[in-house]
């Protein structure tokens, strides 16, 4: 049988001391570049796997943070979160850390799940998504001291906590750019109700856009839930109204969607943009904002990370969004 790899075996094949072993396995952040790659190197060529247990008793964390999964919805923008949550793992894993999924209707189930997951295991800390004005589960952790980031801004208080978030008002800003360049001027926008942080960042972007373009956004909004059957219901009648647009952005891929149907069914020469560049978008040509998911599950880790380790960086991160032209814009 072959001998055990230990931590010893690590130090002599990477040529460091087994502290520096430790170092880059419970705090590589102190560890310079080359040898903690060296170090590295040699865990993988070695098949070296840390005792968890030891490690937890050692270090007092478990290794372990938690993330919401979402309802599938209409399977369209579905799709992101689980991008996201697909990088959030991925990540995780690699800083040595394990993601445990878990599912809640609303606010106060979440509140409930977070009660019941730190009564029964030893959490490092939690991953919150979709955040929102006045949000509840931000306070309940902080007023607990339990660790957290969050994948979008606290949009009432933007220095409160860790977050990292994508900026839904530039990516609308570029997709109406992108139609004025075109030549458009009747620029409609499809969003949720207002009162939403995302939703109503996501309408400032085109607004904004359209006002510097000396251009008058008035009458050109409609405001629907999130879906194919409110997007089209809503740009049935922004068709029918006696000047209609000439193009639209939407703050969805399944708002797009469903404005897109309406607009194929009359055979108008309207261009739709929509948001998230979602599977479903690149199938049907659909231009869409994207957003570097991967990254930001990234920049999540490593600012949770950074916090339990002590060493926390850059508290706010707003990332920038890119557009992805096909044949609808």
């Amino acid at each position: 049988m072959a001998d055990k790899v230990t931590i010893a075996t690590v130090a002599r094949h990477a040529r460091v001391s087994r502290q520096t072993v430790s170092n880059v396995l419970n705090a590589p952040h102190i560890v310079r570049e080359e040898t903690r790659q060296r170090v590295q190197e040699a865990i993988a060529t070695l098949g070296y796997r840390a005792n968890q247990a030891a490690r937890q008793m050692r270090t007092g964390r478990s290794r372990l943070i938690a993330a919401r999964i979402e309802p599938t919805r209409d399977g369209i923008n579905g799709s992101v979160l689980d991008r996201f949550l697909h990088g959030l793992t991925e990540t995780a894993d690699a800083a040595g850390y394990r993601v445990m999924l878990y599912t809640a209707t609303d606010d106060g189930q979440e509140i409930a799940t977070y009660d019941d997951l730190l009564g029964a295991y030893e959490l490092d800390g939690f991953v919150l998504t979709g955040t929102d004005h006045g949000d509840p589960r931000t306070a309940w952790l902080a007023d607990r001291s339990v660790p957290f980031v969050t994948f979008g801004r606290p949009w009432d208080a933007p220095e409160s906590h860790p977050w990292v978030d994508v900026d839904g008002a530039a990516g609308t800003a570029q997709a109406t750019s992108r139609l004025l360049a075109n030549g458009h001027r009747r620029i409609a926008f499809l969003g949720w109700p207002e009162g939403s942080g995302v939703g109503d960042d996501r309408r400032a972007g085109w607004r904004t856009t359209l006002t510097a373009a000396g251009l008058d956004p008035d009458g050109l909004h409609r405001e629907t839930e999130d879906g194919v059957a409110d997007g089209e219901r809503s740009m049935r009648e922004l068709l029918a109204t006696p000047e209609p647009p000439t193009g639209v952005v939407c703050a969805s891929d399944s708002l797009a969607l469903g404005a897109l149907q309406a607009v194929r069914a009359v055979a108008a020469e309207t261009a739709v943009i929509g948001f998230d560049d979602t599977p479903v978008a690149a199938a049907v040509g659909l231009t869409s904002v994207s957003q570097p998911l991967a990254v930001a599950a990234a920049r999540c880790v490593e600012l949770l990370t950074g916090v339990l380790d002590g060493h926390p960086t850059d508290p706010q991160v707003l990332l920038q969004p890119a557009l992805v032209l096909r044949h609808t814009a």
